[in-house]
Order: C-alpha cells, then structure tokens, then sequence
C-alpha cells in the first residue's frame, strides 16, 4: 500500500478528517447532479488549501466529505470557506430548486458541522505498536552511593 504523505518545509503529515455538512432545517435538497457540482467545486476548493479530497458522497440532505490537510491549516476557517462557496456555486447553478425548498433565503447549509479526524490505523493498533518501541534503559538509583547508574553497567 502507497503511503501518500503529504510534505512542507520540515513536517511530514499524513492528517485526514472526515465532514458532514447538513442541509438547512435538513431540507431534502440534493439531487445527482448538484452532489456531482458539490464534488467538483470542493474538490476546487481542498486543492486550493493545498487539501485533497480522499472521498466524497452525499444523499438529499447531507454530505460526506474525507480530505487529507496539512497541520498548518486551521479546520474551521476551511470549513466556513467550503459552506459559503458551495452555497454560492449551488445557487448560482441550481437557484429554482433550492427556491422550492428556501423560497428567496440564500441558505443551503446547516450554521453547524460534524468533523472527526481519522488515519489509517485504528487507535488500539497505534498504542501497541508505541508501548512496543524499544526504549533507552531506566536509570537506576544506587543507593549506598546515590549515583545514578543504568541497567546495561551492571553485570
């Protein structure tokens, strides 16, 4: 399997998280092709935060995006930036439908968001594998002469 980390300047990252955006009073406001435009215009948009999009799908009132970022990005100020464009993107292309469920409100998302960040490993997998790191040895106290010493002098 390809590891497809992403790198800049002295950092090594390999972040994902996963987003649902809502629809305003879950209105049941998708359909094929605007979850094909939300695709296109957030992919656009990741690219330009220097994201990627690692999947993306939707249903009529909902959406589910999983991109890869960089540890400098600030989330929430991504996450405004996706909700407003899209919603812009979606009413410029599809304004008579969402009329038919906003009538003249420029809404198209919920004010609220669900993120939780992911990896490839699950969490019990990635303490094992750090308690099985091969630690330096603990020094030990010499009492009788309080030096420290460490468990490989002694013989």
């Amino acid at each position: 399997m390809k590891k497809d980390f992403i790198s800049r300047g002295r950092s090594v990252s390999d972040l994902k998280a996963h987003l649902v955006l809502t629809t305003k009073y879950r209105g049941k406001v998708f359909n094929a092709a605007m979850i094909k435009r939300l695709h296109e215009v957030f992919e656009d948009l990741l690219d330009k935060w220097e994201c990627k999009i690692v999947e993306f799908n939707g249903e009529e009132d909902h959406v589910h995006l999983l991109f890869q970022y960089h540890p400098d990005l600030q989330l929430s100020k991504l996450v405004n930036s996706l909700k407003s464009v899209s919603s812009r993107k979606l009413r410029q292309d599809f304004l008579p439908e969402l009329e038919k469920i906003y009538f003249n409100k420029k809404v198209v998302w919920n004010s609220s968001y669900f993120m939780a960040s992911c990896g490839g490993v699950t969490i019990s997998r990635l303490k094992k594998y750090i308690q099985n790191q091969n630690a330096p040895p603990q020094p030990e106290i010499d009492k009788s002469s309080a030096v420290l010493k460490t468990a490989s002098t002694h013989s």
